[in-house]
């Protein structure tokens, strides 16, 4: 179990070094005041105690991702493990910083706001679309197995299953966040930290043992890695989702210093969920062939319900069938809460995001979609999920480098991860059969074309930024 232990070890070790580096890079400063406080509202604008906005926080960004993600990335066997500690680390760890910290220096904003704020308008607009339609395909893609199980269980039927949820949808996405989401989410989140301690320990002192990374399994047969790992394994290592979630609780917290702890922490503690459904995945089902008969047979649910009612019995029974239902629908109402606060914020010019009629009407323009789209196929939702969230998280991190080299700091440790995400970004849009479906070397080959071509560019601008003095006002 050498390549898991050291693998949660390192996480660890990441969060208690690297993240002191992240947040000295971004300058904090507890003397400024919040939007918690400076644009307090009773809406959106609360001040939370960060214990409160760290369980949030993992919620928004976790749900069922890094259960669903990581099972199906154990398929790829322990090389999924590297990519988790890494990417969390170096890359989701640091994108989810970055996004929740620029939220919150620019008032709380929106994603788009704070890409428009450093990759300029177009960015803006055309990040403004694709952060509601991965809000729309998230909510619908995590609706469809909640309302399934609910059916298969209750006398209830699929569409009243549905609307059920989508009540609670509207609720959550409509009411002050103090009300439904501050209250609710702290008890959620004891499901989803209970439910990894507990199957991480029965894999620690069970009788399989967790496989290590070795030469002979670093490839696991003509599944190519790169990129479809990293698309696959996205909550759990880094995931733009997560960008879009950030700015909910930036709008809660009462001083900058809590930013590491709430972003970095909660980011560090999905990549340790994550690890123990990989090791999860990998170990239960006897091997990469014995999951993908489990996932053939079942899907993830049913992979989930297997894994928790044998090695946790009765109880883990109960929590698989909790978790199945909970954690997708805590990740479908904040994003049609974010969804409903990027579009109000968009259309400020014209309609009052502060109006009640205009929440109401808001959120249930952005349901129907929703609700539209979570009755057709789940896999065909999560093709397109897969792509798009990772397009998203390439931006945010391109933004946070943008930002850095404005403030002449450190640019590299975001426009080093940028650079990697571009890449991956680029090469599975291109081989993916919902993209271009092109042949894989010439997949691979746009792009590290494109990746190294930004890259280029990137460079020239950190020049630039040398060669124009920075103006400092004097108070």
């Amino acid at each position: 179990m050498l390549t898991f232990l050291s693998s949660i070890v390192l996480l660890i070790i990441g969060y208690l070094t690297y993240s002191k580096v992240v947040e000295k890079v971004f300058v904090i400063d507890d003397a400024r005041k919040t939007p918690a406080y400076t644009q307090a509202d009773g809406m959106d604008y609360v001040p939370m105690s960060w214990w409160k906005g760290w369980l949030i926080q993992l919620l928004n960004i976790a749900g069922l991702g890094p259960i669903f993600g990581a099972i199906a990335g154990a398929l790829y066997g322990p090389v999924a493990f590297i990519w988790i500690v890494f990417g969390s680390i170096f890359a989701g760890a640091v994108h989810d910083y970055f996004s929740g910290m620029l939220s919150l220096k620019h008032g709380g904003a929106q994603f788009p706001k704070v890409v428009g704020e450093y990759l300029g308008d177009i960015a803006r607009r055309f990040i403004n679309v694709i952060s509601i339609v991965l809000m729309v395909l998230v909510a619908a893609a995590f609706t469809a197995g909640p309302a399934q199980l609910i059916s298969s269980i209750t006398p209830l039927s699929f569409i009243v299953s549905l609307l059920i949820i989508f009540g609670y949808f509207v609720l959550a996405a409509i009411l002050p966040i103090n009300k439904i989401i501050g209250r609710l989410y702290p008890v959620f989140g004891v499901v989803l930290i209970v439910m990894a301690v507990g199957i991480g320990g029965a894999l620690l002192f069970g009788p399989e043992k967790i496989p290590n990374l070795t030469l002979q399994n670093l490839h696991p047969g003509e599944l190519p890695i790169w990129p479809l790992l990293m698309v696959t394994i996205s909550c759990g290592a880094i995931s733009g989702f997560h960008c879009t979630q950030s700015p909910i609780v930036s709008r809660t917290m009462k001083k900058e210093s809590e930013g590491r702890k709430v972003f970095y922490g909660a980011m560090i503690a999905e990549g340790v969920i994550a690890m123990v459904w990989a090791a999860a995945g990998m170990t239960f089902f006897g091997g990469t062939a014995g999951l993908q008969g489990a996932l053939a047979a079942g899907g993830p649910a049913g992979a989930v319900n297997e894994i928790s009612s044998t090695l946790l019995g009765s109880f883990g029974g109960m929590l698989a069938i909790l978790g199945v239902i909970i954690l997708p629908i805590t990740t479908g109402d904040t994003a049609l809460r974010s969804a409903r606060m990027i579009f109000t914020e968009a259309t400020s010019k014209w309609l009052n995001p502060n109006k009640k009629w205009v929440i109401l009407a808001t959120t249930l323009l952005l349901g129907v979609p929703m609700f539209y789209l979570s009755t057709i196929d789940y896999s065909f939702l999560w093709r397109y999920v897969g792509g798009t969230n990772q397009l998203v998280a390439a931006v945010m991190l391109w933004t946070a480098t943008s930002f850095l080299i404005r403030e002449r700091r450190a640019h590299w440790i975001a426009g080093v991860p940028a650079m990697f995400m571009t890449a991956v970004v680029v090469t599975y849009w291109m081989y993916a059969p919902e993209g271009l479906h092109l042949d894989y070397a010439v997949s691979v080959g746009t792009g590290i074309v494109v990746s190294s071509a930004l890259g280029v560019f990137y460079v020239l601008k950190v020049i630039q930024s040398k060669q124009v003095p920075v103006i400092v006002s004097e108070q």
